[in-house]
This record gives C-alpha cells, structure tokens and sequence, in this order.
C-alpha cells in the first residue's frame, strides 16, 4: 500500500483509495483523479489487505476495489459495519445477478474496466453525493424490492456444510484456508463452491460473500440450534 499525502485541502475533495492487482490500472485510475479539483487519491493497494487497512485507517469517502481481488470479502463485511466509506468495485464485466446481490450488500457501483474517463468521474461525483449507481436489472428479472425473499428461499437449498463454507467465503477466507479450518481437501472445496453457485445462481465469491453478509442468519448456521429446516438437511451435508 501506498499512501498519499494527508495534508488538508484548502477545498473539500473526495477522499479516494483505489485498490487493484494491476499496477497499470493503480496508475490510470490515479491520474485520471489527479486531474481533477474535487477529487485526492489517498492511498494505491495491490491486495485486499492492504486496502482494508487503508480504508480503517484514512476512512476515504469512495474506495474503487478490483471485483476479482483477493480478500475483497472482507472489504464488503467491514463496510457493511462501518458504512463511512462506499464501495465501488472495478470490474471488466458483471451480470445482472451478481449485481443484484451487491445491491443487497450495500455497494454503490460497478463499473465496467473499459468506462471512459469522463464517464468515470462523472459516476464517482455522483456516487460522492451518495447516490447509488448499480446498472438496472435485466427486464425478465424481479425487481430489487423481490430479491431478498427470493434469496431467502435459494439459500435453505443449501446444506449446513454448504452455509458454513459461505460463511468463511464471507470472513474473506481463501479455499486453502478454509480446508483447513474444515480438515477437508481444496479439491471438495470447490465442488461445494460450484454447487453454492449454482443453487444461488450467483457467479463467483464476491457476490457470495455479499449475499452472505446481507442474508448473515442463513451465513452462520449455530451447531445445535439449526431448528426444523436443519435437522432436515442434515443429512444431506457429507
């Protein structure tokens, strides 16, 4: 991480850290900001860590985050605490029920890696102003208002072993992490990861992690008070 200078502004700006795994996105992004009165990039992260740091630390207004980075989870679970600073995540391509699921999470805008510049800044501003920004669903979809019933009902689909991977999915943890915290093999790891995806029709763990930290009774089943539903799928978990 690379933090910039602190020092006051005689004008209010929009506070920015700006967090990718490819330095040449760091440094486009950064001038593209530079050039502007109403913005200041505080601080250029290459991993997920040192951006979850930066945002405890500097509290910017706006952190531009990389979709794909790894320990964006914890990112996403942090600001759903501590809601100082809005997500925006930096993607190279997102469908709608990925979407829909940050949504739910609270982020405040996707945008696409080939946006144009001006068509960056104006999305930023506006997002500064607290407006939130995710592309509108696809029509055949059900509107955001619908979607929290309907991933209620996806997720008693899954089985406690299935919750409880999700949850660690959440907690910003890797697969190997999480075969050891669960004494099984990576391998079985990501058999369940792709049956949680298809159950919840959601396409990779950024948005798990955001539907678990929005749905987090369903993310954080509690051994021996799992209720009716739990003892029903129990036996399904191995």
């Amino acid at each position: 991480m690379r933090i910039r200078d602190r020092g006051e502004d005689h004008m209010r700006r929009t506070r920015v850290v700006i967090a990718d795994r490819h330095p040449v996105i760091l440094q486009g992004l950064s001038r593209v900001l530079g050039a502007q009165h109403d913005f200041k990039v505080v601080a250029h992260c290459g991993d997920g860590a040192s951006c979850l740091n930066a945002i405890r630390v500097l509290v910017p207004d706006i952190a531009i985050i990389d979709m794909l980075m790894p320990g964006v989870a914890a990112l996403i679970k942090f600001s759903s605490e501590h809601a100082a600073t809005r997500l925006v995540f930096f993607a190279s391509s997102v469908e709608d029920r990925d979407l829909r699921t940050l949504a739910l999470a609270g982020v405040y805008a996707v945008i696409p890696t080939d946006i144009d510049p001006d068509a960056l800044v104006q999305t930023l501003r506006k997002v500064a102003d607290g407006q939130r920004l995710l592309p509108k669903p696809s029509p055949s979809k059900p509107p955001f208002r619908e979607e929290s019933a309907v991933a209620d009902e996806a997720l008693t689909a899954l089985t406690d072993r299935e919750r409880q991977i999700m949850r660690l999915v959440s907690e910003g943890l890797s697969n190997k992490e999480i075969g050891r915290r669960l004494n099984i093999a990576d391998g079985t790891i990501k058999v369940h990861l792709h049956n949680i995806f298809q159950k919840l029709d959601i396409g990779n763990r950024t948005a798990l992690a955001a539907l678990a930290i929005s749905q987090n009774d369903y993310a954080s089943p509690s051994p021996g008070s799992r209720g009716a539903k739990g003892r029903q799928r129990r036996r399904h978990n191995e």
